[in-house]
């Protein structure tokens, strides 16, 4: 765990959760799994506020337990799971592209929320959409709930461990914490609920009929409420299937730009027909026949039989190794190489990177190193056709920053310098972490000069809030424009061009977050799957 990965820790739970909770969270990250007491006399913080923020953390799978032999409960905080943060904003987007507003809101309330069951998600989403809609028009519960399953069907959400009903009729005394545990086979089994009713308002469920405040109404009904069908079985969002659905999309892009459209629609029908088969994880799709593959394409996608074999044949002869084939059954087998592709981009992003920092020469020099894995100095110049000194400066440039290493290979075992090869070589998976590393501290300084920003025009945006909350009420008591017109001119000319400024950087520094955040993504897969191969 590097200071970058900790600093951007602690920013992403204070952002999130606050100031008590960061500081739990952050003591966690550095010394490692610990009991409760030990976390409350550490921190200097009261057991009753360490144990909130401890069901904050858990709520939403950012610290997990266990219980030792002793009895002794520990705490361990999920370090790759708080840096998950920084990609909600992109979890619910794809969402919203998938399965429209619907879907995007069960997940964004999932993520909110941690942990939710299926009928709390179903009522709140559907509340959430009545009230954008226009007056007399309601969402359906039903509605909800199809697009919810569609999204288990899927595996976008899945079902969290449970306590199993043999430990709660178990006739001896409690464990110190339940022992959470989860079939897979039910892991995204939807239960059968006969969610009947629509999403409501809130101003018009404020008040009945008759006047009466809401709470000033007998409290006696929910007492008599039936239980919920659903009752203790949990959904959460499944962040792994995201991180397949963002690696097969960057697959797709990748050989549209290198080949062509229809390439990249095969290669996409090939991804979607084993995304429920393939593990996450696995270095290969499971293989598919031509057959298959061409009963698969997208209706409307007119090609032959015989084009697309033609196409499988040039993805299957292309050096990237994208698509491979595995056996000549079916008109032909193939399978896409996760592995290589994940390489290929990670390489590609590593290329880019020395182009902007360096210059297009280093960057000839880098992929000359990469193409022939091992050069030496004088071989460098000759082969990038670039003068001596301009070579040597820009091979120490890219040393000195960690791009390329050195391997001195002796021709006698004192290690002469003047008996010694020196071979430069690129060192993909050191790169990337080296890469991976920066990409951290660049994000934490984003989100630092974003909050800097924030917090100087702090006043100015309290005002242009209240300004707004005035204008709103005013509309909906039916306001005159010539009112509305000079509560708007509270903020002066000069105030309102510092709002836009404001406006301008935050969106920028957002969108950047954005684009490392896509490089993280990247290079993360890229270094699991590899230590994954080792």
């Amino acid at each position: 765990m590097t200071q970058a990965e900790i600093k951007l820790c602690s920013l992403l739970l204070q952002e999130h959760f606050g100031e008590i909770v960061e500081k739990i969270g952050v003591h966690l990250i550095r010394t490692g799994s610990q009991p409760l007491r030990v976390i409350a006399h550490d921190t200097g913080t009261s057991l009753d506020q360490v144990k909130k923020a401890l069901c904050v953390l858990v709520q939403h799978n950012l610290v997990s337990y266990q219980v030792h032999k002793r009895g002794v409960v520990e705490y361990e905080a999920q370090c790759s799971r708080v840096l998950r943060m920084l990609r909600y904003p992109r979890y619910i987007y794809t969402t919203k592209t998938l399965y429209s507003d619907t879907g995007e809101l069960i997940v964004e309330e999932l993520l909110l929320n941690g942990k939710l069951t299926m009928s709390t998600v179903v009522k709140k989403v559907a509340d959430r959409l009545t009230e954008t809609m226009e007056d007399g028009k309601t969402m359906d519960y039903a509605e909800v709930s199809n697009t919810f399953v569609r999204l288990a069907d899927t595996h976008f959400v899945q079902r969290c461990p449970s306590v199993p009903t043999t430990e709660n009729s178990d006739p001896g005394p409690p464990p110190p914490a339940p022992t959470l545990v989860i079939n897979e086979k039910d892991m995204y089994l939807v239960p059968k609920l006969s969610l009947i009713g629509k999403g409501k308002r809130r101003r018009s469920s404020d008040e009945d009929a008759a006047g009466e405040p809401k709470a000033k109404r007998p409290k006696h009904t929910t007492d008599n409420k039936e239980p919920i069908p659903d009752d203790g079985i949990y959904w959460q969002a499944n962040l792994d299937r995201f991180h397949q659905h963002f690696r097969d999309q960057a697959i797709v892009s990748a050989v549209a730009n290198r080949m062509d459209q229809t390439s990249s629609e095969i290669v996409r029908t090939m991804l979607r027909m084993s995304e429920i088969t393939t593990s996450s994880s696995a270095a290969f799709t499971q293989p598919l026949s031509s057959n298959e593959i061409f009963r698969s394409l997208p209706v409307g996608y007119n090609i032959s039989k015989q084009v697309l074999d033609q196409y499988l044949t040039l993805l299957a002869d292309d050096p990237l190794e994208f698509v491979g084939k595995s056996g000549d059954s079916g008109g032909g087998m193939y399978v896409i190489n996760l592995h290589k592709a994940l390489a290929s981009l990670a390489t590609a992003t590593l290329e880019s990177v020395v182009q902007e920092r360096f210059g297009s020469r280093c960057a000839r020099i880098f992929r000359l190193v990469l193409q022939k894995k091992h050069l030496e100095q004088k071989q460098v110049e000759d082969f990038a056709m670039i003068p001596a000194k301009e070579a040597k400066d820009m091979l120490y440039k890219m040393l000195s920053e960690n791009f390329i290493s050195l391997q001195e290979i002796p021709k006698t075992p004192d290690h002469a310098p003047s008996r010694t090869f020196y071979l430069y070589t690129v060192n993909i998976l050191s790169a990337a972490r080296m890469l991976l590393h920066r990409c951290y501290k660049s994000i934490a300084n984003l989100i630092e000069r974003r909050q800097f920003e924030t917090k100087e025009n702090k006043r100015l945006l309290e005002k242009s809030q209240r300004v707004e909350a005035i204008i709103a009420s005013m509309q909906a008591t039916g306001a005159e424009e010539a009112q509305l017109q000079e509560i708007e001119e509270m903020i002066t000319a000069p105030e309102r061009q510092q709002l836009e400024t404001l406006k301008r950087n935050v969106n920028k520094l957002d969108a950047s977050e954005i684009q490392v955040d896509e490089t993280i993504f990247l290079l993360e897969s890229y270094i699991e799957c590899t230590m994954k191969r080792l």
